[in-house]
């Protein structure tokens, strides 16, 4: 599938939220995780980064799928950066290492030069909202999770607000899917008598919401720029790879 409608973004996303749900609640089942019930208080702290999490990802995903340009990857490399600022904006509790945070830098502004050095490809107008849209709305997302955790340490566990927030998400994500207008053809025009396209939707709910689940424990466990640099790792070290 060589590109992804906005409209199978929608949904994707929000499988991912509901497989995340699902696996948080079967892990309280089972007594592995203890969760409280649905904190209005929790999810009015976590409403802007539920809202910006869940915008940014439908337009992560359109993007990775539909924009071959190249643009949207190299915006991505500047997450940690952006993510280092937000930290310091929301005054958040973070380890001040100056030697650190001038190695990222250095590291990033490389990456990202090299990358347009060899030039990208025909930029869709789109991308030029969409790119710096999904950067700024992802670091924002990141950093306030890590300031409701912080906030909360001591009377919330990680799992608690996890919860919280992977239900707001899919309230929201549930909601964007009935006002879209092409919701019915993501259903309709699926090709669902094939095996390679089932497997391919499987793979993408799958692998995703493994990944949100990660960065979003990560934010919430260590810090916003911790699951940056996880969400961002491999696209800020390839550039430096193919130069050895």
């Amino acid at each position: 599938m060589q590109c992804l409608s906005p409209s199978y973004s929608l949904y994707v996303c929000t499988f991912q939220m509901l497989l995340n749900l699902l696996a948080l609640v079967g892990l309280h089942a089972v007594g592995l995780v203890r969760l409280k019930p649905y904190s209005l208080r929790l999810a009015e702290r976590l409403m802007v980064p539920a809202v910006c999490g869940s915008v940014q990802s439908v337009l992560a995903l359109w993007a990775e799928a539909s924009a071959h340009s190249g643009l949207y990857p190299l915006t991505a490399r500047l997450l940690p950066v952006l993510s280092l600022a937000w930290s310091h904006l929301l005054a958040l509790t973070t380890s001040n290492n100056t030697h650190f945070n001038c190695i990222l830098v250095a590291v990033t502004f490389v990456s990202v030069t090299i990358t347009a050095y060899k030039g990208l490809y025909t930029i869709e107008p789109l991308e030029y909202l969409y790119s710096p849209l999904s950067l700024f709305l992802h670091s924002l997302s990141l950093a306030w999770l890590a300031k409701v955790a912080q906030s909360e340490r001591g009377h919330t566990s990680i799992f608690d607000i996890y919860y919280t927030l992977t239900v707001t998400r899919s309230l929201l994500l549930g909601f964007l899917c009935l006002l879209h207008p092409d919701s019915p053809r993501a259903i309709t025009d699926g090709s669902w008598h094939s095996l390679l396209f089932l497997g391919y939707m499987l793979g993408l709910l799958l692998l995703g919401a493994v990944q949100v689940l990660m960065v979003d424990i990560t934010a919430l466990s260590f810090s916003g720029l911790a699951a940056a640099l996880l969400h961002s790792a491999r696209g800020l070290a390839l550039p430096l790879y193919n130069l050895l």
